[in-house]
């Protein structure tokens, strides 16, 4: 990487971190009593493949689903929500996922939770999980599926100027799995979820085996490719 490379970097980053940084309590609290949240949280808990520690959350933010899924190690550019994921027993660093601060084969679980949508460019950073999983080790992406009412909504709110979503970029879960296997990964589980669109989020639902047409959630599993 060119040093003028290295700087557009980490410019990029500052301007994806910065919102959350300053309005790091705003967000977190919204995770309080949050029917979205509790959905996701369980998809996530109804995976089958089963996630063996040490764990690691790239973007683990504040550390809610962190907390929730027993995950040990969380790295976030921004500083302010850090301290709150410190606060939930998670043992954090401010670091990018283009560069993560851990030995090779150090992981045996690595998560990527609504972050996938803020990377400038996914394949160096899903390079870097392939570095430090352990053998037999499992990559699980959670995005919000671009071609789906709650994509398209967010995408809204990016267009509108909203603070969190100004840098994102949201996929079909094709176009993921497209990037993981250029980087040595082969989707083993896959789940949906927010099948109730935004307008009508009303109940408690459970997630479903495979990509299911229109859920706003989707889960990808990946182990590395022998």
């Amino acid at each position: 990487m060119t040093e003028e490379e290295s700087i557009r970097k980490e410019l990029f980053w500052r301007q994806v971190a910065q919102p959350f940084d300053e309005r790091a309590a705003e967000y977190d609290a919204w995770f309080e009593n949050s029917l979205l949240f509790a959905i996701e949280r369980a998809a996530l808990q109804e995976l089958i493949t089963p996630l063996m520690g040490p764990k690691l959350e790239i973007g683990v933010g504040p550390g809610r689903f962190a907390e929730a899924l027993g995950v040990e190690f969380g790295v976030d550019p921004a500083l302010a929500p850090l301290a709150l994921a410190k606060k939930r027993g998670i043992q954090v660093s401010q670091a990018v996922g283009e560069a993560l601060p851990y030995a090779g084969q150090s992981m045996r679980t690595v998560l990527l939770l609504f972050t996938y949508c803020f990377l400038a460019d996914p394949l160096p950073v899903l390079e870097e999980c392939r570095r430090i999983l352990k053998p037999g080790g499992h990559l699980v992406l959670g995005v919000i599926v671009a071609d789906s009412p709650w994509g398209r909504m967010l995408r809204q709110k990016k267009e509108a100027g909203h603070p969190f979503y100004q840098q994102a970029r949201f996929y079909d879960p094709s176009e993921v799995e497209q990037c993981l296997g250029e980087c040595g990964f082969a989707v083993e589980e896959r789940r949906s979820s927010l099948i109730q669109p935004p307008e009508a989020l009303q109940e408690m639902e459970h997630s479903q085996a495979g990509l299911i047409s229109q859920a706003g959630f989707a889960i990808l599993v990946a182990g590395e490719v022998p």
